[in-house]
C-alpha cells in the first residue's frame, strides 16, 4: 500500500473535517425545519447524533484529539447569541407586565427554593458546608434557555413569550445568584451591598454599551457591520464576566433596545441614532443574530452528544438521585403554576437543564466540587427533563400564529389562557 506523503494527510483531513463540518450542519437545518412537524426539538436529535458519531468512531478506532476544551468556549458563545436571541424577539409594550411579572417569578421561586433544597440534602447527607453545598446545586435549578426556546416554535404566542422571558431570566438570575454565592465566603449586609453596587454599575454600563453600539449600527456605512458589532458584544461580556459582573443583563438590555427600537420615539435623544436607518438596520442584525445563534447551538449540542460516555448516561448508582431530583423539580413548578394560575400543559413540562447547567458545572473550582454533583448525574437530569419536555410537545396540538394586528394590547388578561382547574 502507498505510503500517504505529509501533505496528502493534511490534504485529506481539512477535506474530511470540511465535510462533516459541512454534513452536521446541514442536519442540523433538517432538524430545524422538520421539527415544527415531528414535534421533537431539535436539539434532541442533535444530542443523539453527536452520541451516535461517538459511537462510530469508536468502532472504527478513529483517533480523534480532545474536543472538551472547545465545550465551553461553544457554551459562553450559545448562551450569549442565544439570549441575545430570546431579547430580539420580545415585544414591550403594557399588555406584557402580567407576563413578565409571571415569568420572573417563575424563574427566581422555584430556583431559589429547589436550590436551598437540594443544599440541605446534599449537607445533611454529606456534611459539606451549605454555602459550598448551594454553588453545585444552583446549576441544577436553572431553566436552560438554550433547549427551551427553540422547542416551542409550535406553541401559542403566550407560551412561546413565556418560555422565552422565563428561561432567558431563569439564566441571568441564575448566573446572578451563582456568581453571589461563588464570591463570598459568608452572606451578610457587606455582600449584599457590594452586590448591590455591582447591578447597579451593570445597568450603567449596559445602557452606555447599549447606546454606543446602537450608534455604530445607525452610523457604519461599510459593507460589513454586523460581525463586529456581535464580536463587540461578545467581547464587553468577556470583559464584563472578568470583573465578576453579570453581564447577561447587559445582553437582554441591549437586545431588548434594538428589538423594541420602534417603540421608543418618545424618547427625545432617540433621533440622535438615525431612527428609521436603526429600524432597517435592526432586522438585519436580528435575522443574522437568529442564524449564528442556530449554528452555535447546532455545533454545541452535537459536540455535547459527541463528548456523552454511555456509563455516565446509564449510571444506576446517580439514576435514582435523577429521577428524585426531577420529580421535585416538577412538584415546585406545580405548585408554582397553580399559584400563578397559569395553565399546566404544556408549560409546566417546558423546564430543561442544558447549556446553562454545564456553563456553571465546568465553572466550579475542584476544591469546590461535591462527589454527588458528578458528570453522570448532571449528564442524566438534563436527559430526563428533555425528555420529559419532548414527549408534552409531542402530544400538544400545534398552536396557529395569531396576526400581529389581532395581538390586544391594552391588558395582558385578555392574552392569558385560564389554568386548568
Amino acid at each position: 500500500m502507498k505510503k500517504l506523503s505529509s501533505e496528502e494527510l493534511v490534504n485529506n483531513m481539512t477535506t474530511t473535517i470540511i465535510i462533516t463540518f459541512c454534513s452536521l450542519t446541514l442536519i442540523a437545518y433538517l432538524f430545524n425545519l422538520t421539527s415544527a412537524k415531528t414535534r421533537v426539538p431539535s436539539v434532541i436529535l442533535l444530542l443523539i447524533v453527536g452520541w451516535l458519531i461517538k459511537q462510530g468512531v469508536n468502532m472504527m478506532d478513529f483517533k480523534i484529539p480532545d474536543l472538551s476544551v472547545i465545550l465551553p468556549v461553544l457554551a459562553t458563545a450559545g448562551l450569549i447569541l442565544i439570549v441575545l436571541e430570546g431579547s430580539l424577539e420580545l415585544r414591550l409594550n403594557k399588555s406584557k407586565l402580567g407576563l413578565i411579572k409571571k415569568s420572573f417569578v417563575g424563574a427566581i421561586v422555584p430556583m431559589i427554593l429547589l436550590t436551598f433544597i437540594l443544599a440541605y440534602i446534599f449537607h445533611v447527607v454529606g456534611g459539606y458546608p451549605f454555602l459550598q453545598c448551594m454553588t453545585n446545586a444552583i446549576p441544577l435549578c436553572i431553566i436552560s434557555s438554550a433547549i427551551a426556546v427553540p422547542s416551542v416554535v409550535n406553541l401559542s404566542e403566550f407560551d412561546r413569550e413565556f418560555v422565552i422571558y422565563e428561561s432567558s431570566l431563569s439564566d441571568i438570575l441564575g448566573v446572578l445568584f451563582f456568581n453571589f454565592i461563588l464570591l463570598y465566603d459568608s452572606i451578610g449586609v457587606t455582600s449584599f451591598g457590594y452586590f448591590g453596587l455591582q447591578l447597579v454599575a451593570i445597568v450603567i454600563l449596559s445602557f452606555i454599551a447599549t447606546i454606543g453600539l446602537s450608534l455604530l449600527i445607525s452610523r457604519i456605512d461599510h459593507h460589513v457591520k454586523f460581525i463586529p458589532i456581535i464580536l463587540l458584544v461578545i467581547l464587553i461580556y468577556t470583559v464584563l464576566k472578568v470583573y465578576h459582573l453579570p453581564a447577561l443583563i447587559f445582553i437582554l438590555i441591549f437586545g431588548l433596545f434594538i428589538g423594541n427600537v420602534d417603540r421608543l420615539r418618545w424618547f427625545v435623544w432617540i433621533n440622535r441614532f438615525h431612527l428609521e436607518a436603526l429600524e432597517n438596520e435592526s432586522i438585519k442584525f436580528k435575522e443574522l443574530t437568529i442564524e449564528l445563534a442556530f449554528l452555535v447551538r447546532a455545533l454545541f449540542f452535537i459536540l455535547f452528544g459527541y463528548l456523552l460516555e454511555t456509563t455516565d448516561i446509564i449510571n444506576l448508582q446517580t439514576l435514582p438521585w435523577s429521577i428524585g431530583f426531577v420529580v421535585l423539580f416538577f412538584a415546585v413548578r406545580w405548585i408554582q403554576m397553580k399559584l400563578s394560575k397559569i395553565a399546566l400543559k404544556p408549560l409546566m413540562f417546558v423546564a430543561p437543564r442544558g447549556l446553562i447547567t454545564i456553563l456553571l458545572f465546568l465553572s466550579i473550582a475542584a476544591n469546590q466540587q461535591i462527589p454527588y454533583v458528578n458528570n453522570s448525574l448532571i449528564i442524566q437530569i438534563i436527559i430526563l427533563t428533555a425528555l420529559v419536555m419532548t414527549a408534552v410537545l409531542i402530544t400538544t396540538e400545534p398552536t396557529e400564529e395569531v396576526p400581529k394586528d389581532e395581538l390586544v394590547e391594552d391588558s395582558l388578561d385578555k392574552t392569558v389562557r385560564p389554568s386548568e382547574g
